[in-house]
């Protein structure tokens, strides 16, 4: 999760947003956030969508071109949930040709978005509110959810069956990746984690202990300041994809801070979250 290491480290760094740019998001407008154009972006369909799962109805965005079958891909957000800059990046995605899930992690106490529009996490009075919506998740909710997410998405018509699923995660979301494509190894074809927390710890539920079932090319891009504060994970995730033979990338971002890859967030940094979304389409391009 966000420590307080990177909630220090936002505060210092300068924003990567302009002013007006943040006043747009604050409003609530997705029209704020400007991606380098696609040369040939599709036309898409968007749904806001109720899944049934053991625990409930999860609430989510079911975003696909609007002709044809497609690869799936799973997205599970940050500790601030389901909101307009992850609606944003899951159309971006589809527009790129793959058939888009993002949803909410809280759902079990709340249904999206569970903040309001330009509230942040380094505000104590945000982080009193959603500490007790992450505490309430676990591997046991994160395994469940997986499982129940999949075999939604395999009932679509917009998904293409016969190809493996992607999924992407970030901040808390990395863990849920990992075990997501440990869980449903049979679809789960490629799982990209970015600046992911505890993948790597002491635990024996740790995340890491499960790439042994995992058979998905992974991307694992770390965060420069996470780094720092845990400089041993990327050895570790490096040498556990090695002795299991899987097709992984571990990747420390150099002069990134926890949270550059998400639209909203204080420290978006454009220009390694592109390098970031690169590395994402070509990985998902070879493995799905």
């Amino acid at each position: 999760m966000c420590e307080e290491h990177t909630i220090k480290d936002e505060q210092d760094q300068p924003s990567y947003l302009t002013r007006r740019e943040f006043n747009t998001l604050a409003a609530g407008a997705t029209v704020a956030f400007s991606f380098p154009a696609l040369a040939n972006p599709l036309k898409t369909v968007a749904q806001d969508v109720d899944i049934p799962t053991a625990d409930g109805a999860c609430d989510a965005l079911f975003v696909h071109p609007a002709e044809g079958s497609h690869p799936a891909i799973l997205i599970w957000p940050d500790i601030i949930a389901l909101r307009p800059s992850f609606r944003a990046m899951a159309m971006r995605l589809a527009e790129s040709g793959y058939a888009v899930l993002c949803i909410n992690p809280y759902y079990r106490d709340a249904r999206s978005p569970v903040v309001e529009i330009g509230e942040s996490f380094r505000d104590d009075s945000t982080r009193k509110k959603i500490y007790p919506l992450y505490q309430n998740l676990s591997p046991q909710t994160h395994v469940r959810d997986a499982r129940a997410f999949v075999d939604w998405i395999d009932t679509q018509s917009a998904v293409d069956t016969s190809r493996p699923i992607g999924t992407m995660g970030y901040c808390m979301g990395g863990p849920m990746v990992m075990r997501a494509a440990a869980e449903r190894a049979d679809r789960i074809g490629a799982a990209c984690a970015y600046h992911p927390v505890s993948l790597a710890t002491e635990g024996e539920d740790s995340p890491h202990l499960l790439i042994p079932k995992i058979n998905a090319a992974c991307l694992i891009a770390l965060a420069e300041n996470d780094d720092d504060q845990h400089p041993d994970d990327k050895d570790v995730l490096r040498q556990a994809f090695t002795a299991n033979e899987l097709s992984a990338e571990v990747t420390v971002f150099e002069g990134a801070l926890h949270g550059w890859c998400v639209l909203d967030s204080r420290v978006y940094n454009e220009a390694q979250a592109e390098v970031a979304w690169s590395k994402t389409l070509a990985l998902f391009d070879r493995a799905l």
